[in-house]
């Protein structure tokens, strides 16, 4: 940012390159685009160091300001966790190109040949928090589908999204492409946000990725079409049909493997049948990982607190679970009704019957059965990565990856055809 700019004139300029940088990229071939995306893998992997040094001081920054551990582990980067950014970008990269893909085709009566081709949607504003990688998952995808993108990650992740955003630029500028295809909003003041959202003549949707209060900003403020990314509130309910075993993996794996993901557990719901079996051999297990259980009188035993209303229908990202009885499938999806958020909801049980029930009657983005929740994520559905999960119902839903950035046109072929 320019001494003497405000922000308004630097989100202005900013999105004036997004746009120019957009209609460039929206026909730039598929091998451009993978040698882009090639290169901002060579170029994080070789640069690993220098991100892992900007990433310390965002956790000296986020620790100072108080993050909760959950909070502090989505900011963190290691070798490991860089590594899975560059395989995220291989896997964007090796991926079919959607732009120009042609969805339908026919012929008329009258002569003409109609085709319904993707296209790119153009320039993507995509707010963040405090997850780095982020910044990566968004470029790649962005880039992949042929659109320009203006990203505004959160004020813990500064750094280490700067650091990761030089990288993509250098895979842009290697495959000779417009380097402003991928920028980086470069202040941590608010006010950047609230341009962003209004900005009509530059940028043609928003994604938010993040807590109920930067997506219920987002949905408050902006005059730009949004893709919502809201709130993670998963639900796992456990049958009186479940395998005790399979239950006992999948709600481990989807409550403790990593609290702070949108796909975490957050509220186990039981089956009255089993509750004082099966039930409570789970939250047992789950207090003795050193999980929070606030559950209703009908579940609580050792180790839990009680639940109250406003543990329904919450999202911890934190090692805390509510534990609620219900008297069958039908008590469950009504719970889920009232309080899930549409993004992730999962069933434990061996009957067929049930499950399809469960699935036919929630309206969730993603629904599973005998399957942990943590498994709500671009990269595990097969699109090398997700630049959020769309709980909405128009356009995109569920992981958005590269395709479902795209919208699409017809293209009319005629041969002189003149309409009677």
């Amino acid at each position: 940012m320019k001494d003497a700019q405000t922000i308004p004139e630097m989100m202005t300029e900013i999105g004036k390159r997004a746009k120019a940088a957009a209609a460039e990229l929206g026909y730039a071939t598929a091998e451009c685009k993978h040698a882009a995306l090639i290169g901002a893998a060579d170029a994080v992997w070789a640069n690993r160091a220098q991100i892992i040094e900007a990433n310390a001081q965002d956790m000296d920054y986020a620790r100072n300001k108080g993050l909760s551990p959950a909070m502090m582990d989505r900011l963190m980067l290691d070798e490991a966790r860089i590594q899975a950014i560059v395989d995220g970008l291989r896997a964007v990269a090796e991926q079919p190109d959607p732009v120009g893909e042609v969805l339908a085709e026919w012929d008329m009566p009258s002569g003409i040949h109609i085709r319904r081709v993707r296209t790119p949607l153009g320039v993507i504003g995509v707010i963040y928090e405090s997850r780095p990688n982020v910044t990566a998952d968004a470029g790649a995808l962005c880039l992949k589908s042929g659109n320009a993108v203006i990203l505004r990650g959160g004020s813990e992740s500064f750094h280490s999204s700067r650091a990761i955003h030089a990288c993509l630029v250098e895979g842009l500028r290697s495959a000779g492409l417009p380097e402003d295809a991928v920028q980086l909003v470069p202040t941590r003041d608010r006010a950047a946000v609230s341009e962003l959202l209004t900005m009509t003549d530059y940028v043609d949707v928003i994604v938010p990725r993040g807590g109920k209060g930067l997506v219920g900003l987002v949905q408050r403020e902006a005059r730009v079409p949004v893709f919502a990314h809201l709130e993670g509130i998963v639900h796992i309910y456990v049958d009186k049909a479940a395998d005790p075993v399979k239950a006992l993996n999948v709600l481990l794996n989807a409550k403790t493997r990593r609290t702070g993901i949108c796909g975490a557990a957050e509220c186990l719901l039981v089956h009255q049948d089993i509750a004082a079996t099966l039930g409570k051999e789970l939250i047992s297990a789950l207090v003795q990982a050193g999980v929070e259980v606030r559950a209703d009188p009908a579940l609580a035993g050792p180790g839990t607190v009680p639940a109250n209303e406003d543990d329904w229908g919450r999202e911890y990202l934190d090692m805390i679970i509510a534990a609620r009885q219900v008297a069958d499938v039908d008590g469950a999806i009504a719970h889920i009704r009232k309080y899930g958020s549409n993004h992730t909801d999962c069933i434990l049980t061996e009957d067929d019957a049930t499950a399809e029930r469960f699935f036919e009657r929630l309206d969730s983005a993603i629904l599973m059965r005998n399957t942990s929740t943590q498994f709500a994520d671009g990269g595990e559905f097969g699109m090398g990565a997700e630049i959020g999960i769309a709980t909405g119902k128009m356009h995109a839903r569920g992981p958005v990856g590269a395709e479902q950035l795209t919208s699409f046109k017809y293209l009319v072929d005629g041969a002189g055809a003149v309409r009677s």
